[in-house]
């Protein structure tokens, strides 16, 4: 480059540069009178038109309430609301383990630990899972996607655990990919058929659901597709309607014909029911274990759903932390314990919950949102930021189509052997070496309201031999 070329080059690069910070500058000088206009205007104006007052009237009624507020405005009806309730429960979070060191000594390092679990223990053909967690009921076509519902069913057989139907129409796919499939027999009339009960390795009668309760729905046929359609087996023009009771059960005796039917049909394959956990949850018990059911998938107030309406999501419901030490504690009482497995579902998340939930007297434990979240995982930035990560796995999301099952199925059975090595080393961390070992003399409260409704002491009270 000769030197009036270079000296050019100096100047407009010289110019460039101080154009640049002049503009910055600029910016910054703009953007700090707009700031102290605004810090002003908040500090000045009264509070009847201070925008301040949004923050204020938010955090006293709650975002979540504003929300949903507008929306009912909005709609004029009732709303729905997917993934559950927002609001904090009393939880297995205030629940911690105790170590073991010399009181008790922990697990030898070489010590075969024991995390399987048998579904169906008086059944004639019952199975065994390699751990305490499930795939959770969610439906084909009512919320995931075929190909979710694909993905989750390899992924569970990949880790030797069940998954679940929900209350969906049945699909052959789902059954050829899972090696433990437990058929949910919806309230509808669709399914429920000798030949598909006689494929899967266990049924449970839907009665209700933590976020939903007995309360029946509707699937308008207008809302129905014709692929859905044929899976349902439906005329077009015809509803899907989820009855608030199991048809043909005017009173509760009538569980007990049913689930003798139930057996009959599958050969002894595990019959269960599925419930939400209320007021008269001791009473239930009694009808359903009376009925000879051989497992109950107990779901507390913290249960989520595709959709069901607010106020069932957060003012109804027993939290899943009382819930199962209630029924744990009925079945132990009236000699059940040893025939019924209790499964527990309702916001459990992580291996800690899911120990946790084995402590206070669960067999094993549904997992739903949190094995969508790790089945689906990095795939949800196919629809983000612009859409919600759920339009991955929903039937009829916007990126439903291109979620890839057999990575889907990969991350899910990662997620669970993950799952499973946690659970080992908490059982070696109490000294223990199967999962049945597991009880509630391992657990201390850290509030006064779970260690009164649990019966465990406090952290701060001294232990007494």
């Amino acid at each position: 480059m000769d030197s009036k070329k270079l000296k050019k080059f100096l100047l407009y690069g010289t110019g460039s540069l101080l154009g640049i910070q002049a503009a910055r500058m600029l910016a910054r000088a703009l953007a700090g009178k707009s700031l102290d206009r605004t810090i002003k205007i908040l500090m000045e104006d009264l509070f009847d038109e201070n925008l301040w007052e949004l923050i204020s009237a938010g955090n006293r009624i709650g975002w979540q309430n504003i929300v949903e507020t507008n929306l009912r405005s909005a709609e004029g009806k009732m709303i729905t609301r997917p993934m559950g309730s927002p609001k904090k429960f009393p939880s297995l979070d205030d629940l911690v383990f105790t170590f073991s060191q010399l009181h008790n000594m922990p697990t030898p390092l070489e010590e075969k630990i024991d995390t399987t679990v048998v579904i169906g223990k008086k059944a004639k053909k019952p199975f065994v899972i390699s751990m305490p967690i499930m795939i959770a009921p969610m439906a084909y076509g009512e919320a995931l996607s075929k190909k979710a519902k694909i993905a989750l069913a390899m992924g569970s057989a990949a880790a030797g655990t069940a998954t679940n139907t929900g209350e969906g129409p049945f699909i052959q796919e789902e059954r050829d990919a899972a090696k433990y499939l437990i058929y949910q027999y919806n309230r509808g009339d669709w399914g429920k058929t000798p030949d598909i009960i006689s494929q899967c390795d266990a049924v449970e009668i839907q009665l209700g659901q933590g976020a939903l309760g007995g309360v029946g729905h509707v699937l308008y046929a207008g809302k129905i597709d014709a692929s859905l359609r044929k899976d349902f087996a439906f005329p077009k023009g015809k509803d899907a309607v989820a009855h608030s009771r199991q048809p043909g059960m005017k009173e509760p005796k009538d569980l007990a014909s049913l689930a003798a039917k139930l057996k009959k049909i599958g050969g002894g394959i595990p019959i269960g029911v599925k419930m939400a956990a209320g007021k008269h949850l001791e009473s239930d018990l009694r009808i359903i274990c009376e009925a000879g059911i051989d497992f109950i998938s107990l779901e507390g107030a913290e249960a989520a759903t595709k959709a069901s309406p607010p106020m069932l999501q957060d003012d109804f419901g027993v939290p899943i932390v009382f819930a199962i030490k209630r029924a744990a504690n009925w079945l132990k009482e009236n000699g059940y314990h040893k025939e019924v497995t209790l499964i527990a579902a309702g916001k459990i998340r992580t291996p800690g919950d899911v120990l946790k939930a084995v402590a206070l007297g669960a067999d094993a434990v549904y997992m739903g949102a949190v094995a969508l979240f790790a089945m689906s995982h990095t795939q949800v930035l196919k629809a983000l930021p612009f859409e919600p990560p759920t339009q991955i796995v929903w039937y009829g999301g916007k990126y439903a189509n291109k979620l890839n099952v057999k990575e889907g199925a990969k991350s899910l059975s990662r997620f669970l052997r993950a799952c499973k090595e946690e659970l080992v080393t908490g059982i070696q961390a109490l000294g223990k070496t199967s999962i049945s070992e597991v009880g509630h003399e391992d657990l201390m409260a850290l509030n006064e309201l779970i260690a009164k409704g649990c019966n465990i002491p406090m952290v701060y009270e001294p232990f007494k031999q």
